[in-house]
């Protein structure tokens, strides 16, 4: 008796501090969330809380507009989509590669694959954007893929340490029964490793998609170069929230809208519109995130 009661306390007391600090995380969501269906009105009333009198979709109308929604959503995709596809299958082929394989200076480059990642990549974002210039790639989706592909992807050695974890952890057991029966090594790396670790290659996704889906410093270096005749080709959401006051002025001058340029809804409407993408990839892909994560051991991301 005494047990189950300590048990029952205990669960009580995680379930009580699990929802205080997802409150703490919640909070300013929430909050952004109740002022982007607030008229100006609201907003500058100290008395109105959480919830809005009365639900005013002007602010989102207004930040379609100033986002460009409908232009800027399928390049902002795309720019977050191609990049983390080829960074999840770069990272899963490095992984495997480390995990089963012995070769000539395999630690010491596995060391310096970690090492690179502890370097700000504001060292290296010179050096790239110059390579990127030499072949001719500036201002093309192929500036943020071809890095990925290569490893050198936004914390690219992190992936790769996710598969060679993963890869690790299989009996290689099962890789020798496919190769006594006569498969070949890319036909056990494709049929027995890759649907294996599902998990990991769901994790890597999300965690690249997001990374890239709010990088705007690489895309507006690789992306947005003045002088370019490809130029804002591939303006992303991010990028157009970062310019949203400016745009905002543009498409709504003096006079027009007055009252609603202080209006603060309308910047929390469009931040809803940012966010907003990525909240539904990861409630479609919830399930297997948790179970990728748990399998990887990632905390603290």
């Amino acid at each position: 008796m005494l047990k189950k009661s300590l048990s029952i306390t205990n669960k009580t007391s995680v379930y009580l501090l699990l929802t205080c600090v997802g409150f703490v995380f919640l909070l300013p969501i929430l909050k952004i969330l109740s002022g982007s269906f607030m008229p100006v009105n609201e907003i500058l009333d100290p008395t109105v809380g959480f919830i809005p009198g009365v639900l005013y979709f002007e602010n989102y109308n207004q930040a379609f507009q100033v986002l460009n929604l409908w232009e800027n959503l399928p390049r902002s995709i795309m720019v977050a989509l191609f990049p983390a596809l080829a960074q999840t299958l770069t990272a899963m082929i490095v992984g495997y590669g480390f995990a089963r394989f012995e070769f000539p200076l395999k630690k010491t480059l596995f060391i310096l694959m970690m090492v690179v990642f502890l370097i700000p990549p504001q060292v290296t974002m010179i050096p790239q954007f110059l390579t990127m210039r030499d072949y001719g790639l500036l201002g093309s989706i192929w500036s943020m893929v071809v890095p990925a592909a290569f490893g050198q992807g936004l914390n690219a050695p992190l992936f790769i340490l996710i598969f060679y974890q993963f890869f690790k952890s299989i009996p290689g057991s099962l890789e020798e029964a496919a190769e006594i029966d006569g498969a070949r090594v890319i036909t056990v790396f494709f049929k027995i490793a890759v649907p294996m670790a599902l998990p990991s290659i769901i994790v890597s996704l999300i965690f690249s998609m997001v990374w890239y889906w709010n990088e705007t410093t690489l895309t507006a270096l690789f992306l947005q170069t003045p002088g370019l005749d490809s130029a804002f080709m591939f303006t992303t959401l991010p990028l157009e929230l970062q310019n949203f006051t400016d745009s905002f002025e543009m498409i709504f001058p003096d006079g027009a809208f007055t009252v609603t340029r202080v209006n603060e809804g309308v910047r929390m409407a469009g931040m809803i519109i940012s966010i907003l993408p990525m909240l539904l990839i990861y409630f479609v892909l919830q399930r297997w995130f948790v179970e990728g994560v748990d399998r990887s051991g990632i905390t603290g991301e």
